[in-house]
């Protein structure tokens, strides 16, 4: 499987280095593919969350990991998503077009946010976009005339080429072509004059701007790029779930998106993908361990928020580069055994080089 970008050079760069990622990467294709015969309902359905979160993180992770503008309110944008998506589907609208329009609402939104991003950075421009989340789940619990308010909105069945999407193995084949049509865009805008110049950006404003780069221009286009993913996400996840409400799209959902993206891995593709493989599994791999312990541990009310909040300080101490960044040692461990030595997997104290880099 050979996925080409043509630069303005007319060079040709392969987005799988060599055949072993080729090899691996189309069988994934195939098993994802075969999976829904393979699988019971219920797995299918979990995989299908996978696909929408990962869409969002492959976003979040455009905006935080390779341009460095952190937001903490990025549900925010997959609300709006999936409102705009309740709203037109509702209305007899084709599913491509209403997809497209979420996508274009979000990433307008996503304009609008950007702009505190030209004048503060870091914990400021954090506080911003966790502002911005708040005021947006104030707007879609009041503005009941057409979000229905705190009571909620049922999402109609969509329908594509004539064909209802009401079934859960529809739903996952359109998740997954949408996901797959995201990574290869995210990943050849970062090939891209464009993605290098966010990578500038992200490792020192002032000397991308030195080398005549407008970061106005580029912050704007990676908040819009990075709400347009996660409007994207936010309408499928309004099809899968089939009723949304303000609540679905608040602090905890942003949180647990940032979760995602810290716990995959900051500055790499792989690391997106791990990340939404963490925060829909870990739910089941709680809820396996509550029968090992005590009763009164079992049943507290905050047990999930306590592991999610213990599991990212562990990442943040010992693994910055995440769930990727370990198995990037377990494979170098890997390759040089028994030849390694000691001391060559020593924590990485800077900050987390890109995913192309390497």
């Amino acid at each position: 499987m050979r996925f080409i970008f043509k630069t303005r050079y007319d060079q040709d760069i392969d987005l799988a280095r060599h055949g072993g990622q080729r090899f691996w990467y189309g069988l994934l294709l195939v098993a994802l593919l075969a999976a829904p015969w393979l699988l019971s309902t219920y797995w299918v359905a979990q995989l299908t969350f996978v696909f929408i979160y990962a869409i969002v993180a492959v976003g979040l992770m455009l905006l935080a990991g390779f341009t460095g503008q952190f937001s903490i309110g990025h549900a925010a944008f997959m609300g709006v998503g999936a409102y705009t998506e309740a709203y037109l589907i509702a209305r007899g609208w084709p599913l491509p077009v209403s997809l497209a329009c979420s996508m274009a609402l979000s990433a307008a939104v996503g304009v609008v946010v950007g702009l505190p991003a030209l004048r503060v950075k870091g914990m400021y421009l954090a506080i911003a976009t966790l502002s911005f989340g708040f005021i947006v789940e104030e707007v879609l619990a009041r503005w009941e005339s057409v979000t229905g308010g705190n009571a909620g909105k049922t999402v109609a069945s969509a329908t594509l080429f004539g064909r209802p999407l009401d079934s859960t193995e529809a739903l996952y084949f359109l998740c997954l072509v949408c996901v797959v049509g995201a990574t290869l865009v995210v990943l050849n805008l970062l090939r891209s004059p464009t993605g290098r110049a966010f990578v500038a950006m992200r490792d020192s404003e002032i000397s991308a701007q030195s080398m005549g780069i407008p970061l106005a221009r580029f912050k704007f286009m990676s908040f819009a790029i990075s709400a347009a993913l996660a409007g994207l996400g936010g309408a499928l996840y309004a099809h899968k779930m089939q009723f949304i409400s303000p609540d679905q799209f608040g602090l905890v959902q942003s949180i647990d998106l940032v979760l995602m993206i810290v716990v995959g891995g900051l500055g790499s593709m792989h690391g997106a993908f791990f990340g939404a493989i963490f925060l829909i599994g870990m739910p089941q791999l709680i809820s396996l361990a509550k029968d090992w312990l005590p009763p009164a541990m079992a049943q507290a009310a905050g047990l999930q928020s306590v592991v999610y909040g213990g599991v990212l300080i562990a990442f943040v101490m010992l693994e910055p580069l995440g769930i990727y960044g370990r198995w990037l040692k377990l494979r170098t461990w890997l390759e040089l055994y028994p030849f390694y030595r000691r001391g060559m997997f020593r924590r990485q104290k800077s900050y987390a080089k890109s995913e192309r880099l390497k």
